[in-house]
């Protein structure tokens, strides 16, 4: 049996909809898909029973606080969901004997740095949320079988809401759209990342911390300016920021592109970020490129 946490979000819903698709398969009948209104994660005790009601094999979590401003001023919901709601999912998985598959991100990683980052450079993060996050995989590692897969500005899913889909409806509308100019990072397609996961897991590949991100390393104006040339737009539209010049409550990391070569050679390869943002861009407006 496989538990998904967080199974309405951007990620989770796309590792559902991955498994029910596997028509047949042991792992789509055995499915229990739990939303965070199904399953409060903060609350440790009702983690701990709904593993041990279900006894899954496989716990896929993909819960999380990812308000990176707001956990500066609540650090205790960030650190609930993203810390002490892992340490209880994998106490579980312990119990049962279960695999735990866990998600991080870029933002344990200072971006004090000119290359991508591999998964045995040194954590320090920069922000609450950031250590909020670094804190959960330590406690993932309870898990006596463990994946943490680090990923990072996730766009796709059943929601439009990730930062990419902001730029393409501004350059649909004809709006200008400010994008950083200096923030170097490597995206990640809810639906490359989902098929890594899977593959990762049946492959049993060796457990641990893997970068799980497409291919490469860009700023954000540079995806910007490939997403304006696919959908025939303007490129004047887009306006270069600098990090520097923007007031934000929690420091962001400046280079944070992430090395996924840790992946490749444990047999999954990740497409690269532009086939990964053609694709998505062909797949929200149709006809786009035809």
């Amino acid at each position: 049996m496989i538990l998904v946490l967080g199974a309405a979000g951007q990620l989770g819903a796309t590792i559902v909809e991955r498994l029910r698709r596997r028509t047949g398969a042991p792992e789509a009948a055995a499915l229990i898909a739990l939303t965070r209104r199904e399953l409060d994660v903060a609350d440790a005790r009702a983690v701990g029973d709904a593993i041990r009601r279900h006894g899954p094999a496989l716990i896929v979590n993909c819960t999380a606080y990812n308000d990176v401003d707001g956990a500066e001023e609540d650090a205790t919901t960030a650190l609930s969901v993203n810390a002490f709601a892992v340490q209880a999912m994998a106490r579980g998985a312990a119990e049962v004997d279960a695999t735990l598959v866990h998600y991080s991100t870029d933002f344990v990683f200072d971006g004090e740095t000119d290359r991508p980052y591999r998964e045995e450079d040194r954590a320090r993060p920069l922000s609450a949320y950031g250590a909020s996050k670094l804190l959960g995989e330590w406690f993932a590692a309870d898990a006596p079988r463990h994946y943490v897969l680090r990923v990072e500005s996730l766009f796709g899913g059943p929601a439009a809401r990730s930062s990419f889909d902001k730029i393409i409806a501004g350059l649909v509308a004809g709006r200008d759209v400010a994008v950083f100019s200096d923030r170097i990072v490597s995206p990640s397609y809810v639906e490359h990342v989902a098929d890594a996961t899977l593959a990762l897991v049946s492959r049993r590949a060796a457990g641990g911390v893997y970068h799980c991100v497409n291919t490469g390393a860009t700023t954000w104006y540079d995806a910007a300016r490939h997403i304006a040339t696919r959908l025939g737009a303007p490129q004047s539209l887009l306006k270069p920021v600098s990090i520097n010049d923007v007031t934000l409550r929690a420091r962001r990391p400046r280079y944070c592109a992430l090395a996924n070569e840790k992946l490749r050679r444990a047999g999954v390869s990740m497409p690269r970020w532009e086939d990964a943002l053609t694709r998505y861009v062909d797949k929200t407006l149709p006809g786009i490129g035809s």
